[in-house]
């Protein structure tokens, strides 16, 4: 289904909730893993996805349609995924190094993540990363998304998240041959 023909569907009085469920089955799964892998707790991805679509529905009349759907929804899921990253160093005062330390705790026990160990030891690096720039890395390398689409969703320029990317893959380079 094209976004327009959605969109008409929600903005009808008639057809809204069908249409918002549409969105949801349309979305939902890419929104819970773009955030799951960065959030890498199931429950908290969960609450994070369920947050996203409520901020959709209570805004979806504002869509400007100068975007693409996808990518209007993918940058409410990245600034929800980033907000609650911020708010759990700030609430645990926790430094950078701890956030990342128990986050890697929980990707011993996280069931997405095969039990092959380089693809452990990859997330296990991805942790390491700055949120933005792990951010940008799952976005480019698992999502496959061009810079174009990134910047976007992250209103960054794409010089910038070149910049980005390339500092995250040294990083992680680095941390895999270490």
């Amino acid at each position: 289904m094209e976004d327009k023909e959605l969109l008409e569907k929600i903005r009808n009085a008639d057809t809204r909730n069908y249409g918002f469920n549409l969105l949801v089955r349309m979305y939902q799964q890419r929104v819970y893993w773009h955030i799951r892998k960065m959030v890498i707790d199931h429950d908290d991805a969960d609450d994070i996805t369920q947050e996203v679509f409520i901020k959709i529905h209570k805004h979806i009349e504002n869509f400007r349609e100068d975007s693409q759907l996808y990518t209007w929804i993918y940058r409410i899921a990245t600034n929800e995924c980033l907000s609650f990253l911020q708010r759990k160093k700030r609430r645990f005062f926790l430094p950078i190094a701890d956030v990342a330390r128990e986050l890697s705790a929980k990707l011993d026990h996280a069931t997405h993540v095969s039990g092959d160990e380089i693809q452990l030891k990859l997330q296990k690096a991805l942790l390491k990363l700055p949120d933005k720039q792990r951010l940008v890395f799952n976005m480019k390398y698992f999502d496959d998304m061009s810079y174009e689409e990134i910047a976007a969703v992250t209103d960054t320029s794409v010089g910038a998240l070149k910049a980005s990317y390339h500092h995250a893959v040294k990083k992680i380079e680095e941390f895999l041959t270490a």
